[in-house]
């Protein structure tokens, strides 16, 4: 009889997280082990690696990484991780690596396959503007906006946020080989230090009929490794932008306006960027040298593959930073021990100035007393609240004293936000079309109850 192939769920059941972690080269943490559960990673020379500690939760099933409440199980821990185990392979597939590293540690045979890589991008030839007839949406002809519903009506991005972006997308019509015209919505790509041409574009059909989602893909030339869509409602410039907004397609970035523009006004002076589906290395460096002192908000879509790619975006952010600091003597030996991609707070602690290393061992102190209180049932919201504004002023004592030894502002710090669609909707498209769905219904209930007391007043006359 052929034995059963053992899915996520299985390892999820079958192994601990601390299983997990073991493997991954932590070690536990005696110095908190018996108050709460946590595990610690140490380099070559055995010193602990400051900031890279997971306190176990759920009984042992799941992990957070303080000062993020982020929870990992067993299949999300290795996926957001996948370095750490020794069958990585440059390209494996995530959940391929899963399969490998949970057989082993359950010593169940596994059957030997090629392992599955993505394929790199590839360059394209020259994009040509002239190859196609645009349509703009003309702010002043109804008739003209018209030809934009159908590419909009279905995804719910009204009139309003068409008026705002109206700059940044068009029809383009093509001419086929076989003679037929196909034309889409089109977002332009450009470059960041070249805004003004285009060099490709981000495509987008109507809705299909039986109403399956629209295709997606980038024209069939142009810079697609550098190439992104670059939008901002009051046309503010890339290079003065305080707060630039990362998403993997243009429908998401408007359907983040429309959600949020009401609450935030502000909105109309951020840039949005699209990076067209996966982003490259060459995209967020060309963003990132002209925006180091803006903020860097991360909205990808809320799910494993794209909290990888948000995970590179912040590694990229960290690298551009740290780039722009000036290395003299003082401040070479810590400079030269942060990680590649971490955070300007992740270098060896022993190398910074005694008033840096005070203030880290009290914010240390506060967090884990902090993270001990969220998972005690003993304590109340009030208790908990109060302990987390005393963390967060600590680190805030940490890192001005950091940035003071590093000699940079606090404009110029890494600042980085990641932002996702509620926890029950993948994208920003997704929970603007639910949170539409749901006025639509408070109002059809409404309407209903109006006619419902209509009527019965209708009677009371009679």
């Amino acid at each position: 009889m052929k034995d059963k192939e053992l899915t996520h769920d299985d390892f999820l059941q079958r192994l601990d997280i601390r299983d997990i972690l073991l493997d991954a080269g932590y070690h536990q943490n005696r110095r908190f082990g018996l108050r709460l559960p946590s595990f610690i990673r140490r380099d070559s020379e055995g010193k602990r690696i400051r900031g890279d500690k997971f306190v176990i939760t759920q009984q042992g099933k799941c992990c957070v990484q303080p000062p993020r409440q982020k929870e990992y199980n067993v299949v999300s821990f290795i996926k957001e991780h996948p370095t750490l185990f020794a069958e990585y392979r440059e390209g494996i597939d995530p959940n391929r690596l899963v399969n490998l590293v949970c057989s082993r540690l359950l010593n169940i045979p596994v059957k030997e396959c090629e392992v599955q890589t993505v394929s790199a991008k590839q360059d394209l030839r020259p994009f040509d503007i002239a190859d196609y007839d645009l349509h703009k949406f003309d702010l002043q002809k109804r008739e003209a906006q018209k030809r934009f519903y159908p590419y909009f009506k279905n995804r719910g991005i009204d009139l309003s946020t068409q008026y705002a972006f109206h700059r940044h997308f068009c029809l383009a019509a093509k001419y086929n080989k076989d003679g037929t015209i196909h034309t889409c919505l089109a977002f332009p790509l450009t470059l960041p230090k070249n805004g003004g041409t285009v060099v490709g574009f981000e495509e987008r059909d109507c809705v299909r009929i039986d109403g399956s989602g629209s295709y997606q893909d980038k024209a069939e030339e142009g810079n697609t490794n550098e190439g992104l869509w670059i939008a901002s409602p009051a046309r503010t410039p890339l290079a003065e932008a305080k707060h630039i907004y990362w998403f993997g397609s243009a429908y998401d970035a408007m359907a983040y306006y429309q959600l949020h523009q009401a609450q935030h006004p502000e909105l109309q002076k951020a840039v949005f960027v699209s990076t067209c589906g996966e982003p490259t290395e060459k995209q967020m460096r060309g963003v990132l040298e002209l925006t180091v002192p803006a903020t860097q908000h991360i909205c990808f879509d809320n799910n494993q593959k794209w909290w990888d790619f948000s995970l590179e975006l912040r590694k990229e952010i960290c690298r551009t930073v740290l780039s722009a600091i000036e290395k003299t003597p003082e401040r070479k030996p810590y400079l030269d021990s942060i990680g590649d991609g971490h955070n300007l707070d992740e270098g060896e602690l022993e190398l910074s100035p005694k008033s840096v290393q005070e203030s880290y061992i009290r914010f240390d102190a506060e967090q884990e007393k902090f993270m001990s209180m969220c998972w005690n049932e003993l304590c109340t919201p009030e208790e908990i609240k109060e302990q987390a504004d005393t963390t967060d002023k600590c680190y805030r004592d940490y890192r001005e004293n950091l940035r003071e030894f590093l000699g940079i502002d606090e404009e110029h710090d890494v600042a980085l936000t990641r932002e996702k669609a509620e926890y029950c909707h993948t994208s920003w498209s997704a929970q603007l079309l639910a949170v539409q769905r749901q006025e639509e219904s408070i109002r059809q209930k409404q309407e209903r109850e109006e006619n419902a007391g209509q009527e019965q007043q209708t009677r009371f006359r009679r």
